[in-house]
């Protein structure tokens, strides 16, 4: 193995080229996943830099990753679990990671593909390696949404984790990685997502308000307020999960536009609302969402005509919501909607560095050897022999352009004196006349005929 398992931890088998969490939990995707940089590693082999964590309805998931292998672990609420818990348990946490990454999607045969087809994607696919679609949670996937309307990813994260910690009660709270559990400073509530029915009352569209959700509290509190009086707040599972958080799920099972179509009844859920959750919790792998940053893409990189000149960021109207998806959906065919999120990905300005290697230090003067620093010395000076002898041409020729010029204006004085005809235009040198005219108001222009009428009078 090329990492060694960190402590507590189980490793999956998993290159980097196949899921990049570094790129997929900070897309924009999913917004609860804190990270946690580690120490680097005095040894000699490549260890995970950073830990993700994640809270579950009963569980903190955490994550470290190396370039072949994905470390996993759960921590829970509580005592120790005996040895059949933990197996369990265990067993438990990768089932739901190999769902949630959707593991069983070969994304190296999806970039292969995408290549081919999309010179684009070809130029992008080495850097932005690993970029996967998570298969979220639908109803925290809607909610995080109707965030999203007019809001970047910093802000929607923070209201996310503001919105978990007010309406459910912590879970567990731990210290960050590389700290001794005993050591209470530092430590950090997880919190789950909370369920529609807490957010059905009245009472919290102020609430969030007040969080600084704005306009977005009332949409949240409107849409958890249709879900529990259509579909039911009741329990009847052992999963915890509310019955129209069950209705939401079996969306799954619909066609793409027929579950649009239950989406786009929701306060504040639009078709790019609405587009994001086909896409992201619900299965509907050749959406695509489209806004105008997605615009933008298209018209940088395939061809799609602007309207009225607005360069993609005017209105986004259906008609043009459509000719994007439809351009982008035909030239990436049926995972298309994966492919819009590599692209997406790295139009991003938190990724314009990603996947680009730091420049090499320079060696070291201590590093080299006698000889090599001698060399070294020789070279400089015969380049700056060579530098200097090229300045003084340089300054020769321009000594020589210059005696030239005052001669001819010397002579030209000497012309106009003996004969102020001289100045007077040709007609049949079209190219002055229409050099002229393209310029006529240009200062030069104005001060050559100054000089002329000078001259007539």
């Amino acid at each position: 193995m090329a990492s060694s398992i960190p402590a507590g931890f189980h490793a999956l088998p998993l290159s980097a080229i196949q899921l990049s969490l570094a790129a997929v939990l900070k897309c924009g995707q999913s917004f609860r996943w804190t990270c946690y940089p580690l120490p680097s590693s005095s040894g000699t082999e490549p260890s995970p830099t950073h830990e993700y964590r994640l809270c579950l309805r009963d569980r903190v998931v955490c994550l470290r990753q190396s370039s072949d292998y994905l470390f996993y672990r759960s921590i829970f609420p509580g005592g120790h679990l005996s040895a059949e818990q933990e197996r369990v348990s265990d067993e438990e946490t990768l089932i739901w990671l190999k769902d949630y990454f959707q593991l069983d999607v070969d994304l190296v045969k999806l970039y292969d593909q995408w290549s081919v087809r999309d010179q684009v994607f070809n130029k992008l696919k080495s850097r932005f390696s690993g970029i996967r679609m998570l298969r979220q949670d639908p109803w925290e996937n809607l909610v995080s949404f109707i965030c999203s309307s007019n809001n970047n990813i910093p802000r929607i994260t923070k209201m996310v984790h503001a919105l978990c910690k007010q309406y459910s009660p912590s879970l567990i709270s731990l210290p960050p990685p590389e700290i001794s559990e005993s050591d209470s400073q530092d430590h950090a509530a997880y919190h789950p997502f909370p369920p529609p029915s807490l957010l059905a009352a009245p009472e919290v569209k102020s609430t969030l308000r007040g969080l600084g959700f704005g306009y977005r509290a009332d949409y949240i509190q409107r849409t958890a307020k249709m879900l529990v009086d259509t579909h039911g707040s009741s329990i009847f599972n052992s999963e915890s999960r509310e019955n129209c958080e069950e209705w939401l799920t079996g969306l799954r099972d619909m066609s793409t536009e027929a579950a649009r179509e239950e989406l786009l009844k929701f306060v504040g859920v639009g078709r790019k609302v609405a587009d994001c959750v086909l896409l992201m919790s619900l299965d509907k792998k050749e959406v695509i969402p489209v806004d105008t940053h997605v615009y933008q893409i298209a018209i940088k990189h395939y061809g799609l005509r602007t309207v009225g000149g607005s360069k993609g960021k005017g209105a986004m109207t259906p008609r043009i919501y459509d000719e994007v998806a439809t351009k982008l959906a035909d030239i990436w065919g049926e995972y298309a909607g994966w492919a819009h999120s590599v692209l997406f990905t790295a139009d991003l300005k938190a990724f314009s560095s990603f996947g680009i290697e730091p420049p090499t230090p320079a060696t070291s003067i201590m590093d080299v050897g006698t000889s090599a620093l001698a060399s070294s010395s020789s070279s400089k000076r015969k380049h700056s022999e060579t530098r200097n002898k090229v300045e003084m041409q340089r300054k020769l020729k321009l000594m020589g352009v210059a005696v030239a010029a005052i001669a001819a204006a010397a002579t030209v004085i000497a012309a106009v004196h003996d004969d102020p005809s001289w100045l007077e235009d040709d007609s049949d040198d079209l190219s002055s006349v229409d050099s002229e005219e393209e310029d006529a108001s240009s200062p030069t222009s104005r001060r050559v005929k100054r000089r002329r009428r000078s001259f007539d009078r």
